[in-house]
């Protein structure tokens, strides 16, 4: 399963790919948002103005929260403790609120390796890592990562040892995972935020790893 890079030959200057227009006819579900927005605003329920400023407060998400919270466990073993015990209870700790749902915080070691899906949909920490990856929404990323997990982690560079157990977690709507990877070697002097800088969004998903600077 490549990563969103490989799937198109151009990038935009962002660094993200391209996507196409949606130049198209609106779907029923977007026609329905669409009546659904407007007469609650018209019933004063809402305000285009609260709408917007949720969206912004979405889009605003991303992996820094979750990598935060990585780096918390990897210095403080107390904390990784209660991380997981209970995802929600310590991200809360740190002033990250999750939501209504459950998180469950999930530890690589050197004897196992996790990954997440949504086998159904895309659900996904959004709280803590921002917007899910085009590819975690997508009917291969779904089907084959229960199927074939080995070879989908291959193909985002992730060779495992054959003795390393691999636990695939299947996110859903009341419940959600954080991977803990494993802290790399020699990373013993570096601080807590600079430990946090090596967390990226692929190794809290379980398709990537922590990599020393």
């Amino acid at each position: 399963m490549p990563h969103d890079h490989h799937d198109h030959d151009e990038l935009s200057p962002s660094g993200h790919p391209y996507r196409a227009d949606q130049d198209g006819p609106l779907s029923y579900w977007q026609v329905m948002e669409i009546a659904v927005r407007e007469l609650m605003i018209e019933k004063g329920v809402t305000t285009a103005e609260a709408v917007s400023a949720q969206i912004e407060a979405m889009d605003a998400r991303n992996p820094a929260h979750g990598a935060a919270v990585v780096a918390r466990a990897w210095v403080d073993p107390a904390f990784r403790a209660r991380l997981l015990a209970d995802g929600s209870a310590a991200c809360a700790e740190m002033g990250f609120d999750v939501g209504p749902m459950r998180l469950i915080a999930v530890e690589n070691t050197t004897d196992v390796h996790n990954v997440v899906v949504c086998t159904l949909c895309s659900c996904y920490p959004r709280n803590l890592l921002g917007l899910p990856p085009d590819w975690y929404k997508s009917r291969a990323y779904r089907s084959r990562t229960v199927r074939e997990p080995r070879k989908v982690l291959s193909e985002f560079g992730l060779e495992l040892p054959a003795g390393v157990t691999l636990r695939v977690h299947d996110s859903t709507a009341d419940m959600r995972y954080l991977v803990v990877p494993a802290r790399p070697e020699g990373t013993a002097d570096l601080s807590e935020a600079d430990l946090a800088a090596l967390v990226t969004r692929d190794a809290m998903i379980g398709v990537g790893v922590a990599k020393a600077p």
